[in-house]
This record gives structure tokens, C-alpha cells and sequence, in this order.
């Protein structure tokens, strides 16, 4: 399969601080990624490297196999939707529309004209009018439209309602069933996207945690429950990523399929196994108690 993007040790430095820290991934050709991790984490700080919007401190990193900064033939092959979009003061929705082509080769004007119908945009509407729902509908048809190979979505759904976003959903995967592209999500409402991805990284503190494939990660961490000292030694030489002691009794997440025979001495013991969603599992994994502690041997 294709390499689309490819990074090696990228960081960003600010002073003494580490946006990004020594970062390594490859994004393939025709996949579904989800940037995933705490605001602050570095996420937008890696997708504005990526669209040449930041220059890097130090690493390698290649787009279409070959450097991003002043590359028109990169550039004009990615479409970035950020919340923080800027449009020139007079724009209205239509102005947006009209210009998009120029910038976007694959520009599908029927299937931006489907979605403005779909998220009810007012064309005539002067953009800095905009509601922030409607803001982030306008980047979503955009984004979509743009048929682009490599498409950023930072945040895209910001003041969007549950209906809105779910067109969203749809409309993506309809699309990209239909026209594969690398799609990159970064977003905090994991739960929501989580059948959408087809692969997912994870940044904590500008370091990358996680870089697995979204079906490796369905179902690879439990919930323990029972008597604390017997979740303690269910737990000997397992990887813990969150307790939480409520009396005598423990809740910890593990880290790693449970064998049948592990399960079946669970429920000898009176321990209770059940699943973790991926948003809880990344919620544990970069939450302040989490740490990807190991249990003790």
C-alpha cells in the first residue's frame, strides 16, 4: 500500500517547552486515521507541520513523498478543515464555494451543492454571520467536496448538534466508499467516531502512545471489579492502565486480551470482566492517574 505521509522523529520546540516530541508514523493511501488526545496533546501542532502551516524543529517528514513547505504539487493535494478557519471579511457561503475549485482539483460541485442542502446553509449569509455550527457545516461540505487525497478534519464539528454530526458520519463514508482518500479526524469525541476509523494515534504531552489499527484496539482492554486484594493479584504481571479503589473494592483496566482461562479464574475469584470502549481506554491511557503504569510482577 501506498505511503501518503511518512515522519520520522518530528518535534516542534517553543523555548523549552515540546509541542511535538520526537514523533514517528506513517498515514497510508485509501485509510480512515483518528488523531486522537487531549487538547494541548500536539495533535493540531503535527497537522499544521503536515500542511506546511508550521515549520518544524527537528525530524524527518515526507507527503506525497516529498517535502510540504513551498510544494504546490503537495499542497494543492490536501485539503486542512481547522475550527479556527479564517474567510476574508466579505465572504459569504457561495464566495466559499466559488473558490474552492482553484484550490482543490478533485472539486466535486454537485456533491458540495447536495451537502449545503443537507446542513440547510444559507448561501447569501456573510460567514462572520455564521453561527458556529454553521461555520463548522461550511468546512465539512469543504472538506468533503474537495475530493482531496489527503483530507484534515480538526475538530469539524464544533456547535454541530447529535443530527449534524451523524450527517456528517454518513456522508463521509458514503463518500469515501466511493472515492477512498486518506482521511485524518482529530477529535475528542472518540465514542462517536470509533466505527469510523480504520486506524488510530494517539498523542499525550507531544509523545506518540498509541499507533495500532482501530480493529487491533476493539476489545484489547477490560474492566476488572472486585475485592481490592484480589483484583491486585488477578492483575500480577498484567498492564494497568487505571485504578480506582472505592473502599475495600477495585476497578482497574487492563491492557491486553483476557484468555478464556483467564476469564474463567476471574469469575472463580468473584472478579467482574467487562469491556472498555475505546474512548475510555484513551481516556485512561492520558488521564493523570493513567501513565500506562505497569502492574507489579
Amino acid at each position: 500500500m501506498t505511503t501518503i505521509v511518512e515522519v520520522k522523529g518530528l518535534s516542534k520546540h517553543y523555548g523549552k517547552v515540546k509541542a511535538v516530541d520526537n514523533v514517528s508514523f506513517k498515514l497510508e493511501e485509501g485509510k480512515i486515521y483518528g488523531l486522537l488526545g487531549r487538547n494541548g496533546a500536539g495533535k493540531t501542532t503535527i497537522m499544521h507541520m503536515l500542511t506546511a502551516q508550521l515549520f518544524r524543529t527537528s525530524g524527518e517528514m515526507k507527503v506525497f513523498g516529498e517535502e510540504p513547505y513551498e510544494n504546490e504539487k503537495v499542497l494543492k493535494q490536501i485539503c486542512f478543515i481547522k475550527e479556527s478557519q479564517k474567510y476574508p471579511e466579505t465572504f459569504r457561503v457561495k464566495d466559499v464555494l466559488n473558490v474552492s475549485p482553484l484550490f482543490f482539483p478533485n472539486w466535486d460541485k454537485e456533491l458540495a451543492q447536495s451537502l449545503v442542502e443537507d446542513f440547510r446553509l444559507p448561501l447569501k449569509r456573510r460567514m462572520k454571520k455564521l453561527s458556529r455550527g454553521m461555520l463548522s457545516a461550511v468546512g465539512i461540505v469543504v472538506g468533503l467536496a474537495s475530493r482531496a487525497p489527503l483530507t484534515i478534519f480538526d475538530e469539524p464539528y464544533l456547535g454541530l448538534d447529535a443530527v449534524a454530526r451523524n450527517l456528517f458520519y454518513d456522508r463521509l463514508l458514503a463518500d469515501y466508499g466511493e472515492h477512498p482518500r486518506t482521511i485524518i479526524l482529530s477529535t475528542h469525541l472518540i465514542d462517536e467516531v470509533s466505527q469510523l476509523l480504520e486506524h488510530v494515534l494517539v498523542i499525550d504531552a507531544g509523545k506518540l502512545l498509541l499507533d495500532e489499527e482501530a480493529e487491533t484496539l476493539r476489545g484489547s482492554a477490560s474492566n476488572v471489579v472486585g475485592s481490592a486484594a484480589k483484583v491486585d493479584a488477578f492483575l500480577a504481571g498484567k498492564k494497568v492502565i487505571h485504578r480506582s479503589p472505592f473502599g475495600g473494592l477495585m476497578s482497574a483496566t487492563v491492557l491486553g486480551q483476557l484468555s478464556k482461562q483467564e476469564r474463567l479464574l476471574a469469575a472463580e475469584q468473584g472478579l467482574e470482566i467487562g469491556p472498555v470502549s475505546l474512548q475510555q481506554m484513551i481516556v485512561h491511557m492520558t488521564g493523570s492517574n493513567g501513565n500506562n503504569e505497569e502492574a507489579a510482577q
